[in-house]
């Protein structure tokens, strides 16, 4: 399956300022496939070195980290030479060692010429532990995220569809009518299986959305299995509490996280470090309100009002129980979650294509989902979940704050008037 991390990858290796990466991203995103993928393809041999599957490499990092030492031993730990240039030295699940963290500092100073890439997947909770030496500034960064509405696409198949979808969004005209009702089937599809590879290639290989919600739950139980591994004890029911509350706050019409609904009496002070584990294992994701809509946008966030969503719609959709058909035909049974649905599904998009989102909401209660700086641009994104656009609040937003043009994400076909440029959902990725 094709992977976008792919070109990064391919610009990462022929930098002249090349550092060793840290490639983060939460469990089961195909972070080691990429990797390994890529130094088949590009290197003549990849070193694999998992701590989690070989705790004894801990006792390789102990006593000297040094590229000079550790290369001869990691060489005959893998069982070939390694070459500068031409050999990938990976290492997986680099959470469980900090030495081996650390030793990136060295090869970043002393042994350049060697292309290191780490994995892991509960990085940011763990570089946050107070014990962890952090190679700051001798390392890139990289996220890697679910797969996106066009990789998904694209692992369907639907190559030509995915080039006639960013023509029309260029270009503001409608997709011919049978293509735009195909493209939404696949935003529903979408929907249901979520971006996770394995769910996405097990979706292509068999449409069996029964064995798809089997694997799906499993990656919620690695989830639930990681939140008692890498957890304080007092923080671990914390965290359960707090992640079953956000897909039961995506339900309400204001989606704005709150605190109160957790349980009965909750605070701030009791939740907020269960919240930020979330957050730095890639579990979900806080976009914060904007109180005042000026550049740039970070300095004028409110920390206390922001919305939670979760990285993966599929993942979503296991954790409500969703049946795959009530999804596919958007039932009115579900009529109450529908728009936290759409909002979690553009949000994952905006932040696989980089954006550091924000929402706004006036005094009187209009409010706008995203706001998003594109272009040098700060433009709102208003999302509804059907055709139904009607949007008094982003009429009231570019009434006060003249943006160059507004998006707004619907079921409706593309198109542009009144400054409002409409993009269907499917199509989401091209923002």
């Amino acid at each position: 399956m094709y992977r976008k991390i792919t070109k990064y990858l391919e610009e990462w290796k022929s930098s002249t300022r090349r550092k060793p990466l840290i490639l983060q991203g939460a469990r089961q995103v195909g972070k080691t496939w990429s990797i390994l993928e890529f130094g088949r393809t590009h290197y003549e041999n990849v070193a694999y070195f998992n701590f989690e599957t070989n705790p004894k490499l801990n006792a390789t990092f102990e006593e000297n980290i040094s590229p000079d030492y550790l290369l001869p031993i990691l060489s005959h730990i893998a069982g070939q030479t390694i070459v500068r240039e031409k050999t990938l030295i990976v290492f997986d699940e680099v959470q469980l060692c900090e030495r081996a963290l650390t030793s990136l500092k060295y090869f970043c100073e002393d042994a350049p010429d060697y292309h290191v890439i780490v994995a892991g997947s509960l990085l940011g909770v763990a570089v946050n532990r107070a014990k962890f030496s952090f190679p700051v500034g001798k390392v890139d960064m990289k996220t890697l995220y679910p797969m996106d509405m066009e990789e998904f696409l694209l692992a369907c198949g639907e190559g030509a569809l995915v080039e006639q979808i960013r023509s029309c969004f260029e270009k503001d005209t409608p997709l011919p009518a049978a293509l735009h009702d195909a493209a939404m089937r696949l935003y529903r599809q979408y929907l249901v299986v979520g971006g996770m590879p394995e769910c996405v290639l097990q979706f292509v290989d068999t449409k069996d959305y029964i064995l798809l919600r089997h694997t799906q739950d499993m990656i919620l139980t690695s989830y639930l299995n990681d939140m008692s591994k890498y957890n304080n004890l007092n923080e671990i029911k914390k965290t359960r509490l707090a992640y079953d509350s956000i897909t039961v706050q995506l339900s309400k019409k204001n989606t704005r996280f709150q605190y109160k609904l957790i349980k009965k009496g909750a605070r701030a002070s009791e939740f907020e470090n269960a919240i930020e584990w979330l957050c730095l294992s890639g579990i979900v994701s806080r976009i914060f309100k904007a109180e005042q809509i000026k550049k740039p946008l970070e300095n004028y966030r409110d920390i206390d009002a922001f919305k939670i969503y979760v990285s993966d719609m599929g993942l979503l959709c296991a954790k409500k129980d969703l049946a795959a058909n009530d999804v596919l035909y958007m039932v009115d049974e579900i009529n109450d979650f529908k728009g936290g649905m759409a909002e979690n599904y553009v949000n994952v998009q905006l932040s696989i294509n980089g954006y550091r989102t924000f929402y706004w909401e006036s005094e009187r209660g209009a409010e706008i989902d995203f706001i998003v700086q594109r272009d040098g641009q700060l433009i709102p994104i208003e999302v509804k979940s059907a055709d139904n656009t009607r949007a008094k609040s982003l009429k009231r937003y570019m009434e006060l704050y003249q943006p160059a043009y507004a998006i707004k994400l619907s079921s409706k076909n593309f198109g542009f008037k009144d400054g409002k440029k409409t993009v269907p959902l499917y199509a989401a990725f091209c923002i």
